[in-house]
């Protein structure tokens, strides 16, 4: 009987310390941008020449480090074998880059849900509150005033002219599930929907973004900050660019890695949102076409 017991106590140990484990860990994520696609989605006409100039896919890796109370996501790169083999390994990088089109690092602290993004601007890194939400970003805005497709293409090219006005949102829960990386997974559709002249008729212009999203992982998250519903989120599919979580291990993740650095420079949305102005205005002051970094590019349906 003792030894039942003590086998008992040693299988029970051994599944605490097994789950233990996996509140820590690091998650793989791959994205993958199809430019041709991008710009078609935005209603952008392109040549057979400029297709054929055109990169098929473009993709980036990026990590995601979590323990029992906070967690970072940032880009990684291939690196060779520190021993000379090559062959490589994923290695971690500091990859800041200022506007809303850089990538970005971001740090969650879970027990109060903040997400602080770092990254730099002129030489100076930033730390900026935000969270996460349905937020569809605004469409970039050139110095003619002109929005959406038609500010980052010449008029001559863009089927789709968006009206001013912010877009209407629509979150639509569904009951289809799959599974990713073992996990039970829920698919929620994101939809903004936009008013725009399309060959000079009215039309109603529907982005559609699919987000699959878990909850078996116990904390709050998505590599985009504005396509959150719930949960962990696994995957973002729209046409043209899709991020989905290609592995995961379990292991130690120290609280350095998923602390936000403290060197970085605090700085509100709205005094963000001035700086750039101010850098856009710069910017543009020469002969260049203004153009604003572009929004997230989503699947586009003409109503």
């Amino acid at each position: 009987m003792k030894k039942i017991l003590i086998a008992f106590v040693g299988l029970f140990t051994l599944a605490l310390t097994a789950q233990a484990q996996k509140k820590s860990g690091a998650i793989q994520f791959e994205t993958t941008i199809d430019p041709a696609a991008m710009a078609t989605a935005n209603g952008i006409q392109l040549s057979d020449e400029m297709r054929a100039r055109m990169p098929k896919s473009v993709k980036t890796n990026f990590e995601l480090l979590y323990n029992a109370t906070n967690a970072s996501y940032m880009p990684v790169e291939e690196t060779e074998d520190s021993n000379g083999g090559g062959g490589g390994g994923m290695g971690r990088m500091m990859m800041r880059f200022g506007g809303a089109g850089g990538a970005r690092e971001y740090y969650y602290t879970f027990a109060d849900q903040k997400l602080v993004e770092v990254f730099d601007v002129s030489d100076t890194t930033y730390a900026m509150a935000s969270k996460l939400t349905v937020a569809l970003p605004a469409p970039p805005v050139n110095r003619q005033g002109q929005q959406g497709a038609n500010a980052t293409a010449p008029a001559a090219t863009s089927a789709v002219v968006f009206l001013p006005g912010p877009p209407t949102l629509e979150v639509v829960k569904t009951d289809e599930t799959k599974k990713i990386l073992g996990f039970n997974c829920n698919k929620v559709i994101v939809k903004s929907i936009r008013k725009a002249q399309v060959l000079g008729m009215d039309k109603d212009v529907v982005d559609e973004t699919v987000v699959w999203y878990t909850n078996d992982l116990g904390f709050n998250f998505s590599p985009n900050p504005n396509l959150w519903t719930e949960g962990t989120v696994l995957a973002i599919e729209n046409k043209g660019n899709n991020t989905t979580a290609k592995s995961i291990e379990y292991r130690n993740v120290s609280a350095k890695d998923v602390t936000a650095p403290k060197k970085a420079l605090p700085i509100t949305a709205d005094e963000y949102k001035a700086k750039m102005e101010a850098m856009m205005k710069r910017f543009s002051g020469g002969n260049r076409q203004g153009g604003g970094p572009s929004g997230t590019v989503r699947n586009v349906i003409i109503n």
